[in-house]
């Protein structure tokens, strides 16, 4: 046996076995993770992320863990709700020999796909609900601000706070504003503090004492505390938190704008006794015209109102709302009620003043409430008459006059009332009446209730009739073809009474119809129902 031989060898075989180990641990720590073969199972899984190769793991929970820490390091970034796709797919296979990458890495590429395939940034913002209007805002002290710029217009001296309490009456987080008085909050506080706060007998005692005040007719004009009682929201107000992309984001400085500018809102103005289109324009801010413009059933600025009629009138609004009441001390010069003496043997139309008005003056302490900047009524605290008003007194009548209808269905107005060019020889230049062009026969009614004075032939007319009526006012039909009444008899609105023709003198086949006050012609279209 050769020694040197064995020796050589020896070396040979340590110096292999060293650095096969060596190789083994660089592989170790340096080279991919290697699956464990499992026979009969997929042990290798290929994620794809919105269609882009991410990496490789050992099994699908890998995966699922990879993609939620991804998800977890996008959100955590910035408070805001980023959208993005998310289109992953995971594909396995079984494989003996494979390697796999570390969490972190597949982890770090699923946060570069999801971030580059963003699709949009949703804030976090505060979404205000006032009636059908609504404005989203970016912040919640965004939101206490606008609040409490609508109030401070009214609000002057800094009395009253906004805050925000949770709605019970919804299921969802709904908040809505709440407005009281910093003295309010400084009791509630007060009262949160104190460990024995006072209940029962006692309570009631302190509020009883505290609420003490002189009678009314006791106080002097000083005791009364003046200026601003109470303020709230007139609108209904609701505030809820949502995210939202920028764009639909408001500035605070433009929401501000929109909610508390006015806008022009039509309203119902029921007419009162009294009113007239001037008066009703004077209050509004209006013109006459303007109101003529708004109402189709009004002809003209001369057009007669009755009292109940309903006008649209615009009225300056804005869209929250702040309803308030005020403490306020005047003098002023009043007018007394006006005192009506009713007479059952006058027509509603007739009137007449027995006394004429005089104006009183008075010192008054009185509750005012207002919507925004419109007076909605007013209660008297105190009032001191320096010297009385003297009411008007009217002398009015009770019975309703009988109204007018058109004499004849259908007929073409073929001459108005006044001045003319005469037709025909023995015409009067002056029509006192219309004319209605109608077919020889036509049907003439009463165009109201009354008593035939003369019934026959009336020279120029040719055959009339004529009828007294319970107003004193008298209507005339002329022209006739056939008169069915006779003078005495009694009848009744749109009774017929004749048929239309082409008697006396006439150009053609028509009815002459003539409305008279205190013996004179009047123009019947302005009396006609």
């Amino acid at each position: 046996m050769n020694f040197r031989n064995t020796i050589f060898r020896n070396r040979i075989k340590i110096w292999f076995l060293h650095s096969t180990l060596v190789v083994i641990a660089f592989w170790i720590l340096f080279m991919p993770t290697f699956v464990k073969f499992q026979k009969g199972g997929n042990n290798l899984f290929t994620i794809t992320l919105n269609g882009q190769f991410v990496g490789t793991v050992a099994s699908r929970s890998d995966a699922y863990e990879a993609y939620r820490t991804a998800r977890k390091e996008i959100s955590s970034s910035d408070d805001e709700l980023t959208l993005a796709g998310a289109d992953m797919t995971i594909d396995g296979s079984d494989k003996i020999f494979g390697a796999v990458d570390s969490m972190a890495d597949v982890t770090k590429s699923m946060v570069e796909v999801l971030t580059g395939s963003r699709k949009s940034t949703l804030n976090r913002a505060y979404s205000i609900k006032i009636n059908e209007f609504s404005v989203n805002l970016a912040s919640i002290d965004d939101v206490m601000e606008l609040l409490e710029t609508a109030l401070s217009t009214y609000d002057t001296e800094d009395k009253y706070d906004v805050t925000l309490t949770l709605d019970p009456t919804r299921e969802v987080n709904v908040l809505t504003p709440v407005v009281l008085s910093k003295e309010e909050v400084k009791k509630e506080e007060k009262n949160a503090q104190t460990s024995m706060p006072e209940s029962g007998f006692s309570q009631m005692l302190t509020e009883a004492v505290r609420d003490a005040a002189p009678i009314s007719y006791d106080k002097d004009f000083s005791d009364y505390e003046l200026g601003l009682l109470s303020i709230d929201f007139a609108d209904k107000v609701e505030i809820v938190e949502s995210y939202l992309p920028d764009d639909e984001i408001t500035e605070l400085s433009e929401a501000i704008n929109e909610v508390t500018k006015d806008k022009e809102t039509n309203q119902i103005y029921e007419v009162q006794e009294g009113d007239v289109l001037g008066s009703i324009a004077l209050k509004y801010d209006l013109t006459v015209a303007d109101i003529v413009a708004m109402n189709g059933f009004l002809e003209s600025e001369n057009t007669t109102i009755r009292t109940g009629d309903e006008l649209i009138v615009t009225v300056p609004e804005p869209e929250l709302s702040v309803v308030y009441t005020v403490q306020e001390y005047y003098e002023e010069d009043y007018e007394a009620e006006v005192q009506y003496v009713y007479n059952d043997s006058w027509y509603t139309t007739q009137s007449k003043v027995i006394q004429e008005p005089s104006a009183g003056h008075r010192k008054v302490v009185a509750l005012v409430t207002y919507n925004d900047a419109s007076e909605v009524s007013s209660e008297i605290q105190k009032e001191e008459v320096t010297y009385q008003a003297v009411p008007k007194i009217v002398e009015k009548g009770t019975i309703v006059p009988p109204t007018y209808i058109k004499p004849i269905s259908g007929g073409r107005l073929t001459s108005g009332f006044g001045k003319r060019t005469s037709p025909t020889k023995g015409a009067s230049s002056y029509h006192k009446g219309v004319d209605w062009a109608t077919p020889v026969g036509t049907a003439v009614v009463a165009s109201s209730s009354g008593v035939v004075t003369r019934a026959g032939w009336g020279s120029g007319y040719g055959y009339c009739v004529y009828i007294r009526h319970s107003d004193g006012r008298e209507t005339r039909y002329g022209h006739l073809s056939k008169v069915l009444v006779s003078v005495g008899q009694s009848v009744t609105q749109g009774q017929k009474i004749a048929l239309s023709g082409n008697t006396g003198v006439s150009t053609g086949p028509h009815l002459h119809f003539e409305i008279l006050i205190g013996g004179t012609q009047v123009n019947p279209l302005n009396y006609l129902n």
